[in-house]
């Protein structure tokens, strides 16, 4: 998946044995996808495929990330479910950052998409806010308790675009409060996606060392190319 005008890559990948199609999308890297991430008027989501509640309204820079390649995933995924019909495989969208932002996006528009699919999940790392609280409402009914919003320590990025904006996070937050990764120093947060006693009681760094790495594993480390 690439578009070069919006810099927006990313790619499809199918794991049989836990019979998923996951679109794994990337987070931001370059100029363009800066300009991208500082584009924070809210607008009407309007995109290929999906029919939106009334009210609902995402991140101008995000959606327009999403919309250059929207297209590309719903072909790709359209054409995996028909060779893969009567399999039993669910979906599964993934990102980083923007990355997750725009996970977020894919798995609504892909759940609209194919009702026939049996699961949907949403694994994000370190997503900001992406739209308001009708969007948020709109992705925990849409996605609701398969929807994985994990945040690392004091990672600025997830409450950098503030509530003040109109701004809300859907749920569920999964906090990683301190080192080492594991279940006893992450927390389960409230299902709403805006919990004060999670990583919103820290005070925004921005784009910090706690938003470069997540379970080890450094945002900018080269595993595909």
């Amino acid at each position: 998946i690439s578009n070069s005008y919006t810099d927006i890559q990313g790619y499809v990948a199918r794991d049989d044995e836990r019979r998923e199609l996951i679109v794994a999308l990337r987070g931001s890297l370059s100029m363009t996808d800066i300009l991208l991430d500082a584009s924070v008027v809210l607008v009407p989501f309007i995109s290929p495929g999906v029919t939106a509640p009334d009210g609902v309204k995402v991140h101008s820079g995000f959606l327009a990330a999403w919309n250059s390649v929207a297209l590309e995933v719903i072909a790709i995924v359209t054409e995996e479910l028909e060779r893969l019909a009567g399999c039993g495989y669910s979906l599964v969208a993934t990102g980083h950052s923007l990355g997750g932002a725009l996970a977020t996006m894919a798995i609504v528009a892909l759940r609209q998409r194919f009702t026939g699919v049996p699961v949907t999940k949403l694994y994000s790392y370190g997503a900001p806010r992406v739209g308001n609280a009708e969007f948020a409402n709109w992705v925990n009914q849409v996605v609701g308790r398969t929807a994985f919003r994990v945040v690392h320590a004091k990672d600025g990025v997830p409450t950098m675009i503030p509530t003040s904006m109109g701004y809300a996070h859907h749920g569920v937050e999964y906090w990683q409060k301190c080192e080492p990764p594991a279940p006893e120093n992450t927390v389960r947060c409230a299902c709403d996606g805006e919990d004060p006693k999670c990583s919103a009681s820290v005070p925004s760094e921005g784009i910090n060392e706690d938003h470069m790495q997540y379970f080890g594993i450094i945002a900018t480390t080269p595993f595909c190319w």
